[in-house]
């Protein structure tokens, strides 16, 4: 899709309803139909501080859909490192009751091929993430402290890989265990769009990304005492090419008024690179055409 001159340039669509109605509103601008058997993936919070989406706002867009809430464990020590624990927080928050919830890691891990990759050769996910045909990236768009910020591409690599394929992705493929802390910045930052790339490529296509941008905080939601958002809510935005979604929202964080903490934050990490890779290696583009629906 980086081919701008034979692809058509994705279209990116926005509301600044951040309701369950506008949220039901930008996926239904995008017309697409999931068939068979549908994920949702989600982060769902180190914990109740955390700024993750809350069960109140994505509830009816998921109930409409029939689908199944996915998630994997975590890397580091936690609320959500080991399954019966995860599970046990996503009931406490609430996600339980609004649909089926899936720890795609709980029982083993399986690899899935990269193609086109510097770093890494292969991802590794839950096994049960076969078990899906078509993939809502459901993201809460925010700052990160590893990778500047996380969006769909974060959501779609780290979010999906299995405990064992976060490790692998943070050390750019050289370990399945550890954070990967001395891994080279953009080397992890490639790694993640290389990850990304091998879920899309899998999956076909069968998928489409939706970022929220609300309690734009600095920190993650995998952060469990993120600092205060200190800039204003921007909307909720939808694709299906989560390069030209993620790239949207770095334009409507610099164009904002109000935003320097974030902008600090994803410049200090050269978070931008992120997408600057993945558009380099085919998973999406950077050109995009912002449509407003309200």
């Amino acid at each position: 899709m980086s081919d701008t001159a034979t692809t058509p340039i994705p279209n990116v669509y926005i509301t600044t309803d951040i309701s369950p109605a506008g949220l039901k509103a930008v996926y239904e601008a995008l017309q697409t139909m999931p068939t068979g058997r549908v994920a949702v993936k989600l982060h769902t919070g180190e914990s109740e501080n955390s700024n993750h989406l809350r069960p109140e706002l994505i509830g009816d867009l998921i109930q409409s859909l029939k689908a199944t809430i996915v998630e994997s464990n975590t890397a580091y020590p936690g609320n959500r490192m080991q399954t019966a624990k995860h599970l046990e927080t996503v009931t406490q928050r609430g996600f339980s009751a609004i649909a089926p919830v899936d720890i795609q890691d709980g029982e083993a891990d399986m690899s899935i091929p990269v193609t086109g990759g510097k770093h890494l050769t292969e991802n590794f996910v839950g096994t049960h993430f076969a078990d899906y045909d078509y993939y809502i990236i459901l993201s809460h768009f925010k700052g990160h402290l590893m990778g500047g910020f996380g969006g769909a591409v974060k959501n779609t690599s780290i979010g999906i890989a299995s405990s064992k394929g976060k490790s692998f992705i943070h050390s750019a493929g050289k370990s399945t265990t550890g954070f990967g802390l001395d891994t080279p910045q953009d080397d992890f930052l490639e790694s993640m769009a290389e990850a990304a790339k091998s879920i899309d490529d899998y999956l076909n296509g069968q998928m489409l990304f939706i970022n929220v941008m609300n309690r734009l905080s600095i920190d993650c939601d995998c952060d469990g005492n993120p600092h205060e958002p200190d800039m204003h809510d921007l909307g909720i935005l939808a694709s299906t090419d989560p390069v030209a979604l993620d790239q949207a929202c770095v334009d409507l964080v610099y164009a904002a008024p109000d935003s320097a903490s974030l902008i600090e934050r994803i410049e200090s990490k050269n978070g931008i690179h992120t997408l600057e890779h993945a558009e380099a290696i085919g998973l999406g583009s950077r050109q995009y055409t912002l449509l407003n629906i309200d």
